[in-house]
């Protein structure tokens, strides 16, 4: 039998160009289908979450105002509820009626098989949506400058900050849509969308907190103050839309590297947000249905 043939020793060691370049590429393709599939993993367990916030919303301020029981309101909303305030308890009803309607609008905007099958439907919701993020926009505002809000004054400089965001990210998804810039709009809607879940993100961060640090810490339960609340105000959607940057710069430009630790970041975020869901849902939605 003749020997095997060695391998010539200028290119021992030498690794074939085509085959590292494939290697990397489909290193590249198999990284990005993981980043992929950890976002739409993170989506799954939002939406659950804030479909839930929606049967609260429902079940506990609608039970109570088809009852005739208004100043059950003010359990959980301060003065949300004053009697013969005609225009404000208008204003918000009309606020608990929007962020109903707005939650199950953005999920089905940003629904995939939706915006496919259906796109005039998309195209007519995503108007509708604009024009509600609008209006509780401007009567959140208004109800922090006629009824206050809890907490001290950083928080309520968070939830104006807010609600400006809300204003100029609706304008950029507009008027990107308007001029057929569809990848544009896509993003500044997944700003929008984050944005206007921000008090959700302030629901489920709270209870989170509450449940892994077994009681309240950092802040006063009964004054509703405290360094934790107000950092808590902030990042309820600024933390968000930071990690949707790195997302999207992962998505665009990154490599694999950078595509696989945006991947793990996203899913240690879907299992805390799966628990801040759980937690909420136990220990402050269900408790009041």
């Amino acid at each position: 039998m003749p020997p095997a043939p060695q391998p010539c020793p200028a290119t021992a060691g030498v690794t074939d160009p085509a085959v590292a370049a494939g290697d990397r590429a489909a290193l590249a393709r198999r990284s990005g289908v993981a980043l992929r599939a950890a976002a739409m993993s993170w989506f799954a367990v939002a939406a659950l979450g804030q479909l839930l916030f929606v049967a609260y919303v429902l079940g506990y301020y609608g039970r109570a105002a088809l009852q005739g029981r208004w100043q059950a309101w003010n359990g959980v909303f301060p003065r949300g509820y004053v009697a013969g305030d005609t225009v404000g308890n208008l204003v918000v009803a009309a606020h608990l009626g929007f962020a109903c309607l707005i939650v199950v609008a953005g999920l089905l905007q940003l629904t995939p098989a939706v915006r496919r099958r259906w796109p005039a439907f998309h195209r007519w919701t995503g108007r509708a949506y604009l024009a509600m993020v609008a209006v509780m926009s401007l009567g959140g505002l208004s109800m922090i400058l006629t009824r206050g809000s809890v907490g001290d004054l950083s928080q309520k400089f968070a939830i104006g900050l807010n609600a400006l965001l809300m204003l100029a990210f609706a304008y950029q998804a507009y008027r990107h849509a308007r001029a057929r810039r569809i990848d544009l709009h896509r993003r500044w809607a997944l700003r929008l969308f984050l944005a206007v879940s921000g008090v959700w993100f302030f629901r489920i961060g709270l209870m989170f907190w509450i449940v892994a640090n077994q009681g309240p810490a950092g802040f006063d339960p009964a004054s509703f103050r405290g360094p934790f609340l107000s950092v808590l105000a902030f990042a309820q959607y600024l933390l968000p839309l930071a990690v949707l940057e790195l997302y999207l710069r992962a998505q665009d430009r990154g490599g694999a590297g950078a595509r696989i630790a945006a991947t793990a970041l996203l899913s240690v975020l879907t299992l805390v947000t799966a628990a801040g869901v759980g937690a909420a849902t136990l220990l402050m939605w269900l408790p009041r249905l």
